[in-house]
């Protein structure tokens, strides 16, 4: 299509110039001829323009559409990974709940076993306290049988008090 512009601007340049004026006289069949072959191939290259501004449109199409697929699995990952963190945040905030209650209950447990062990062990106090003072009796009552004109305490040494170590 450029040779043949070229051939008709050439075809004017070489005009024979009308004397006292501007225009020029062309071969009118080359001019003709030379257009003929113009609009012959301008359909051709107009299709092939149509062809390539198509091609073109197909393509930035294609990468809008890959890019909208990029993003919108860029946002669903991002979500996904959002909603993870938030899971794990939870868990670990839950996990110290659990562990924290887990420590209240057993030292409210250790607290009531050991009041627990302290009841009984006071309990058996009393109890061991009542039988001390009923082998005491006894023995008294044993010394008098054996030996009416001696003391109890002469026969049978007294039976020393002890206090007993609480350990805490």
């Amino acid at each position: 299509m450029h040779a043949i512009l070229d051939d008709l601007a050439h075809l004017v340049e070489s005009a024979k110039a009308i004397p006292m004026s501007s225009s020029v006289r062309l071969h009118r069949e080359d001019a003709l001829a030379l257009v003929d072959e113009l609009r012959a191939a301008l359909p051709e290259q107009l299709a092939h323009a149509d062809e390539v501004l198509a091609e073109a449109d197909r393509v930035l199409q294609d990468a809008r559409r890959q890019a909208e697929d990029v993003v919108t699995t860029a946002r669903a990952r991002a979500i996904e990974l959002v909603q993870a963190e938030q899971v794990v945040v939870q868990a670990e905030s839950r996990a110290r709940e659990i562990v924290d209650e887990a420590r209240e209950r057993a030292a409210e447990l250790r607290r009531d076993a050991d009041d627990y062990c302290d009841r009984r062990l006071s309990d058996f106090e009393t109890d061991l306290g009542g039988v001390l003072a009923q082998v005491r009796a006894g023995r008294a009552k044993l010394a008098d049988r054996l030996d009416g004109t001696q003391p109890a305490s002469a026969v049978f040494p007294p039976v020393r008090d002890q206090e007993p170590q609480q350990e805490r």
